[in-house]
């Protein structure tokens, strides 16, 4: 996740000040994490840095606004353009994972059965949410929690394709 890229479609849409990109960020985001309201200012400061963002003046809460640059949109429409690489290994729990088995861990069943419960705990509350997306008609997060779901379903298989063959 990019807060540089989510700021720029945000400011895409429309001007906006930095405490109000932050609340709509953290919507866009949606089920996973928070964005801290600091991040939010370091990066708008790079982005205006790099002619991508520009200080629109004021609202009329005395709050500082900022708008989309030309090279900002361009910036944004070729980001979404390239290709998301797809690279299992990057993933803090296959690399543990990884780690275990090179020193033989004693505790590596403890270790996929902790991971499990912890996989089957967010399937849970996705599962509910995804609920309540559906419920509320909010199509989009209910489309981004299946597709939580979908990944974290794959990840119980694997694990428990280790497990099998472990025995």
């Amino acid at each position: 996740m990019s807060v540089k890229y989510g700021i720029l479609t945000l400011l895409y849409m429309q001007q906006n000040h930095g405490y109000e990109l932050k609340l709509e960020l953290d919507a866009l985001l949606g089920i996973k994490g928070k964005i801290n309201p600091g991040q939010i200012y370091t990066t708008l400061d790079r982005l205006i840095r790099d002619h991508f963002v520009s200080s629109a003046g004021v609202d009329q809460q005395e709050r500082k606004v900022y708008g989309l640059e030309p090279k900002g949109k361009e910036e944004l429409e070729k980001w979404l353009l390239e290709p998301v690489p797809t690279n299992t290994t990057r993933e803090d729990f296959f690399f543990k994972w990884s780690c275990a088995r090179k020193i033989q861990f004693h505790d590596e069943q403890r270790m996929l059965e902790q991971q499990k419960a912890l996989i089957i705990q967010e399937v849970m509350e996705l599962t509910q949410l995804k609920t309540e997306y559906l419920l509320a008609g909010d199509e989009t997060k209910y489309l981004l929690t299946t597709g939580m779901l979908f990944h974290l379903d794959a990840d119980l298989s694997w694990i428990n394709q280790v497990e099998n063959r472990n025995r």
